[in-house]
């Protein structure tokens, strides 16, 4: 189970192409908008102009996801979460979002529509919640 982190970037959605320039970025660590670049236009159907590249990551850097770092005279980009980390960030915002509902008569009008499979994993989530509960308890 991966914690939540620390840190948490300034806005969390993205759009279709920025979710694709970061997972290059979680890919190769460190880039230049060069690497981006010609990993985008390795797809032979592909079409993107440099500029957007450049545009794309300091809309990455603004929204929080990535920090740059000018050295002689490249720019370069690296993550502030891991990927692991913005699934955890992810999850748990789309968790904080459907808990909004704050009516558990709406949640639990679902429950004929869920498959076997899905009724074993939210067993398995309340088993863990317990057993959080229960060493919190214990550490009092």
């Amino acid at each position: 189970m991966n914690p939540l982190p620390n840190y948490r970037p300034k806005q969390l959605s993205l759009g279709p192409l920025e979710a694709e320039i970061l997972n290059i970025v979680w890919e190769l660590s460190c880039v230049t908008v060069k690497e981006v670049h010609d990993r985008i236009l390795s797809d032979p159907d592909r079409e993107l102009a440099y500029a957007s590249v450049t545009t794309v990551l300091r809309r990455l850097t603004d929204k929080g996801w990535l920090a740059c770092d000018k050295t002689e005279r490249t720019f370069t980009w690296q993550p502030l979460v891991s990927r692991a980390q913005a699934q955890a960030l992810f999850a748990y915002d789309r968790l904080q979002k459907f808990l909004a509902v704050g009516n558990p008569d709406i949640v639990a009008g679902f429950a004929d529509s869920l498959d076997q499979a899905t009724v074993e994993q939210l067993e398995e989530i309340s088993l863990r919640i317990q057993a959080v509960r229960q060493a919190r308890e214990e550490q009092k």
